[in-house]
């Protein structure tokens, strides 16, 4: 039984998108982008928000 992962760490998202680990952490400062800071040094990610804003910010091409 395959379990999908509900979050991701800013280092999975990096890996995930292709970019750089210090971009990661920056895009999830930017206002709007859907980070969830669970204590002082952990951030995570919900993979299905970080699909609709993908798409979200596509579009805005």
């Amino acid at each position: 039984m395959s379990e999908e992962k509900l979050t991701l760490s800013v280092d999975e998202m990096a890996a995930m998108l292709g970019i750089s680990r210090p971009v990661a952490y920056e895009l999830s400062k930017k206002e709007g982008f859907p980070a969830i800071r669970v204590s002082e040094r952990r951030i995570i990610i919900p993979v299905e928000s970080l699909k609709r804003w993908l798409v979200k910010q596509a579009e805005g091409f």
